[in-house]
């Protein structure tokens, strides 16, 4: 697995099963910009169930991040891991969990290019490998297009929710054809209705 992956759950699952790629920072949680202290932490509302309906449901839960303040030198990778307790920890206490969580420390400013900062497809595949994920099944939330895109090019399906940078895009999305919705809670109980395959 590429270093700057860390598994909440180590077990692969034998059969292939949909996921739920999400983005962090303005879908699950409050986005305070460069997010380096993990007493900074908040979450958004409804998080905890939507997260718990989808887990029922069958879905593998995965985050994926660009965290860029590291390769600007904002805040270290050990900075981001306590960041990403502090969250396993208030989504334990709200009955929820993820199974994995990816991130990529990048930018091409700083460090030149990469293959994992999203859009990138490099974390999705190797979720997709690790916990043996169904892409063409699967669900991408997010506020920003770059959430997204990744749904276009491994045959899945988008949300885009409009907590954090969402309404900035909003126009852009609906014109690209993605579900919009006004937050996490609301795009899970989309995903739940939605019959397998059918577009959301």
């Amino acid at each position: 697995m590429n270093p700057a992956a860390s598994a909440a759950s180590a077990s692969s699952a034998a059969t292939a099963r949909p996921a739920v790629f999400l983005d962090r920072d303005g879908t699950l949680i409050e986005d305070r910009g460069f997010l380096a202290h993990p007493d900074q932490v908040r979450l958004l509302p409804g998080v905890t169930d939507a997260l718990s309906s989808l887990h029922r449901a069958g879905f593998a839960l995965v985050t994926v991040s660009n965290q860029s303040g590291i390769a600007r030198g904002l805040y270290t990778a050990d900075d981001y891991e306590r960041v990403a307790r502090r969250l396993d920890q208030l989504l334990e206490s709200g009955g929820a969990c993820l199974d994995a969580r990816y991130y990529c420390p990048h930018h091409p400013e700083f460090t030149g290019p990469c293959e994992c900062r999203k859009p990138g497809l490099l974390h999705y595949q190797d979720a997709a490998r690790g916990l043996g994920i169904d892409c063409g099944a699967s669900w991408w939330v997010g506020d920003r297009l770059t959430d997204l895109a990744p749904a276009r090019l491994l045959n899945g399906r988008g949300i885009l929710v409009l907590t954090g940078a969402g309404p900035e895009a909003e126009a852009e999305a609906r014109a690209e054809g993605f579900a919009i919705e006004p937050d996490l809670a609301h795009a899970a109980g989309r995903i739940l209705a939605a019959p397998p395959g059918v577009p959301g």
